[in-house]
């Protein structure tokens, strides 16, 4: 069985993709810092359930904490690395800061440090769409500059995606960073908008709605996104092979980034829509301006991904926001 760390395996991607790599057969290490940004409890119930896997083994620890880090590197000895862990929120970041920098930075160089200790087969790293930030050319694509991020969480991304390629370069590390375009679904955090969304029409509530609606997002269901990092464990991308394609395979190093979307830009309202229908109700709403750090539109160009595993991520909001609203249900027993 090949043996994978996830960091951040309590947050919402990294509980998908353990589900994921637990049914295919690895054995999965997890990390992850329970930290208080959202309701921990979410966190520890996503791990119970992980832990019912024979699989399955965790430790709870920050990024920033080298020592706890590499003692679990050395203990287990993972072959591939997939580096969720992250302060997450294109919005807190204008209150808080700091913790993009411990969480995003040094947090991010303790694993990376990790991982050319360890002599890992393939480091995988979560970026986002975020880094393309004023980029006003749709769909997004690889190639595309990221040069002008909005907000701190975005640059924070950007600089890991230079961190990488410089451990890419300087020690032959075979890295894979993903750019992820709006997850939603089953199991959602508690900040994201199809969450608040949801609970405040249960609650009888107003939703906020920026732009006045005029707005647009690639939304991507996390099933779908978590099969295609399973996937992408497998192209491993090295040093001086012939590029494909539209390829983002870096000239001096065995780095790439790869885009994860749904490869659809869809009107916010028509996903508010789709809130209402599954929930049988109209949901009052609030418009407003545009929020500082937003961007009106998301889509991604989602070639590459599929040149390089076959695969294209293809569920229909419908379908997704219906799912998430019957967990929903049953979570909260509403």
């Amino acid at each position: 069985m090949r043996r994978v760390l996830i960091t951040g395996s309590a947050g919402f991607i990294g509980y998908h993709l353990a589900q994921t790599l637990l049914a295919d057969g690895f054995r999965v290490i997890g990390y992850d810092g329970m930290t208080s940004y959202y309701d921990p409890a979410l966190k520890h119930r996503r791990h119970q359930i992980l832990l019912q896997s024979p699989g399955f083994s965790c430790q709870e620890g920050m990024l920033e904490d080298m020592d706890r880090l590499q003692a679990l590197c050395e203990a287990r000895q993972p072959e591939v690395i997939v580096h969720l862990a992250a302060q997450a929120g294109v919005r807190y970041s204008l209150e808080n800061p700091r913790a993009y920098v411990a969480a995003n930075l040094t947090g991010t160089c303790n694993v990376m440090e990790c991982a050319r200790m360890l002599g890992v087969q393939h480091l995988l790293m979560a970026s986002t769409s975020s880094v393309y930030g004023a980029n006003a050319e749709l769909p997004f694509r690889e190639a595309d500059k990221a040069d002008h991020p909005l907000t701190l969480y975005a640059a924070t991304k950007k600089a890991n995606e230079a961190m990488a390629h410089s451990y890419a370069h300087l020690w032959k590390l075979p890295t894979t960073m993903f750019r992820f375009f709006t997850v939603y679904g089953p199991w959602g955090r508690p900040d994201m908008a199809l969450f608040r969304f949801v609970r405040a029409a249960l609650e009888g509530e107003p939703i906020t709605v920026y732009n006045h609606g005029q707005m647009k997002r690639d939304f991507t269901y996390v099933t779908d996104l978590v099969r295609g990092i399973r996937l992408l464990i497998d192209a491993v991308p090295a040093e001086g092979a012939e590029p494909i394609p539209g390829d983002s395979l870096s000239p001096v190093a065995p780095w790439r980034v790869v885009n994860i979307g749904n490869s659809s830009s869809v009107p916010l309202m028509e996903f508010i829509a789709e809130i209402e229908r599954a929930l049988g109700c109209e949901i009052a709403k609030e418009f407003t301006e545009m929020h500082k750090g937003d961007v009106p539109e998301t889509w991604a160009d989602c070639a590459l991904l599929e040149r390089l595993t076959g695969y294209r991520p293809q569920t229909s909001v419908r379908e997704g926001v219906t799912r998430f609203v019957e967990w929903y249900r049953e979570y909260h027993q509403v």
